[in-house]
This record gives C-alpha cells, structure tokens and sequence, in this order.
C-alpha cells in the first residue's frame, strides 16, 4: 500500500471511531434525560400523594423560621 492509501483508511478509521463515540454519547443523554424524568415523575406522584394525605388547609405554607 501506498502511503496515501494508508493515510486515507487511518483517516477513515478515525472517522468512523468518531462517528460511534458521537452515537453513543448521544444514547447516554437520552438514557440519562429519560432516567432524570423518571424520578422527576416519581417525586410529581409522591408529592401529590403526600398532598393528599394530609388535612384540609396543612401543606400550604412552610415555616422557615420553625
């Protein structure tokens, strides 16, 4: 092989290794996005549980000097 020819497919290695790190970074934060939006859901829900368990007019205010 020639150099340039060994030159063109190092390039295209690189190119491609480039390509799959992109690919799976981008799979990573979706992952990492739909995890983070999971648990947000999870404290939505036991917020409104929590809510709804207690008596009428509790829950409204927080005292940050108590």
């Amino acid at each position: 092989m020639s150099e340039t020819s060994v030159a063109i497919a190092q390039s295209f290695a690189a190119s491609q290794a480039a390509s799959t790190r992109q690919t799976l970074q981008t799979a990573m934060v979706k992952q990492q996005a739909s995890s983070d939006q999971a648990l947000v859901d999870m404290l939505q829900q036991s917020a409104e549980t929590q809510k709804a368990t207690l008596a009428a007019g509790q829950g409204q205010n927080v005292d940050i000097l108590a």
